[in-house]
């Protein structure tokens, strides 16, 4: 075990007896950290690189004319990258040292109830969106079925079933299964997007270069809308970053952990925000799968296409939107891992995700994500402020299992900050989790300082020596 784990756990076991929960929820020792640093890029890329991504970069084209040139694209990509490379590695700092899970980690902030409202910010999502993705990865198998079949088989339905069973099985031997997939993934898509780039380069560069790369574009709103809109991409997945790097291999510094974040992500998205902007270049559609079918115009690009989607819907949903809520089932449940993992699966499978994709509940799609996404910026600026400023990162990893211990019940603080930001967050939608991050940032410094006096979560901060200071003064007084 190497000295940071010695400095901040005890024993494996003793935790476990001392919380009552599935082993899944105690420290990952070194011996249990089977992902190194060649997969662990992999599995960002895996991730990355979907039709979604596509999509962000198709955006920048409207009307035939793109809003960014090239130089101002990738500007806008590399900044925000930089941005989530960075608090990638602040938040995942304390999975990474400990081995504890984003569930655990919330308790530090919240509590140990007061956790149970920001795990079910990021679960309930996480769980619709595997649902979604399930569906539109389920609609894509059954396009190539029928392309199989000659048409005999059509039923979308029963391709979204066997999908969903295909990532539960995946899914229950966790990170094991992730890092292989995933690796996988990355190869045959990467290989996908490449033959794309080609085609695109030779038979539409002059239309490409003239409106997108020689675009004026602009340095103002779009600019820094696009970097937000990145990096609400990666809001939910560095918010609970621990769940992550607590199945890395010891012994990697917080600089080079950041680049491993920092590479893939740019490799993924540099891939597909590139073809994106390309296709809808050269063919003025900014839906990615019409504009293949434009671009390669043969018998075979519905089946090319649709293994893409499918592909690409299981990388996502084996990184992002799996593992997150499958941890806060076993917290909520005490089930075992893989209890939990199925049940995940069968409630994305039952989060009637085929509502999601008609025309009449797109707006309630976007009342969904605009609320639950308010809370993101909120929870990583609490947690990172209770970590870095109020602790100065010394936590007693097994004070947070005790179920009487210091962090038990909830910190008022913490939920009225996130409140706060979550509300601030609403007045700019462009700009919102930015402005959630700040607000909720600054409401929670002031309320543990000023507020709630008696607070026991003020323990073991910087705001315990100032009240026993302050009451020292009083006694001297009187």
């Amino acid at each position: 075990m190497s000295a940071n784990l010695k400095g901040y756990i005890q024993k494996e076991t003793h935790i476990q007896h001392i919380a009552n929960v599935d082993e899944s929820l105690t420290p990952k020792s070194d011996k249990d950290r089977k992902v190194g640093p060649l997969s662990y890029i992999f599995m960002w890329i895996g991730d990355g690189v979907n039709l979604g991504n596509m999509t962000l970069g198709a955006s920048l084209v409207v009307a035939g004319v793109a809003t960014l040139n090239i130089f101002q694209t990738f500007s806008a990509a590399i900044i925000a990258i930089g941005i989530i490379s960075t608090i990638f590695a602040l938040n995942d700092r304390l999975g990474y040292r400990t081995g504890i899970p984003y569930v655990v980690q919330l308790r530090m902030s919240f509590g140990l109830k007061g956790s149970v409202i920001s795990s079910l910010l990021r679960g309930i999502p996480a769980i619709v969106w595997y649902g979604f993705q399930s569906w539109i990865g389920g609609t894509a198998l059954n396009e190539i079925a029928k392309i199989i079949t000659g048409g005999a088989f059509d039923n979308v339905a029963i391709c979204f079933i066997v999908l969903q069973l295909v990532q539960i099985g995946l899914s229950l031997y966790g990170f094991h299964a992730i890092k292989w997939v995933e690796t996988l993934v990355s190869i045959v898509i990467i290989l996908a997007l490449l033959y794309a780039f080609g085609i695109l380069l030779t038979s539409y560069r002059d239309v490409i270069v003239e409106k997108w790369v020689h675009t004026e574009g602009s340095w103002g709103l779009p600019f820094f809308s696009f970097i937000m809109m990145f990096m609400g991409n990666y809001a939910a997945i560095f918010l609970s970053a621990a769940d992550y790097s607590r199945e890395l291999k010891s012994g990697i510094s917080d600089t080079k952990r950041g680049f491993l974040y920092f590479v893939p992500i740019f490799i993924a998205y540099g891939l597909t925000l590139t073809v994106g902007a390309m296709l809808a270049s050269a063919t003025g559609i900014s839906n990615p799968v019409k504009a293949f079918a434009v671009v390669v115009d043969n018998s075979y690009i519905t089946f090319f296409v649709s293994t893409f989607i499918v592909i690409g819907a299981i990388g996502v949903n084996m990184v992002a939107n799996i593992i997150p809520p499958t941890y806060v089932i076993t917290l909520l449940t005490k089930l075992k891992f893989k209890a939990a993992v199925t049940i995940t699966g069968l409630l994305a499978l039952c989060s009637f995700p085929w509502v999601l994709v008609q025309d009449s509940s797109a707006k309630g799609l976007g009342i969904f994500i605009l609320v639950y996404s308010a809370f993101l910026g909120p929870i990583v600026s609490i947690l990172l402020i209770e970590y870095y400023i109020l602790r100065k990162q010394k936590v007693n990893i097994s004070d947070l299992y005790k179920e009487d211990g210091p962090f038990a019940g909830y910190n008022p603080a913490a939920i009225l900050a996130m409140f706060i930001g979550a509300g601030a967050a609403f007045i700019e939608v462009d700009l919102a989790w930015i402005i959630g991050f700040v607000v909720a940032g600054i409401a929670y410094l002031s309320l543990m300082k000023f507020a709630f006096k008696d607070s026991k979560f003020k323990k073991g901060t910087i705001f315990e020596t100032i009240d026993q200071d302050m009451a020292e003064k009083k006694f001297e007084i009187y």
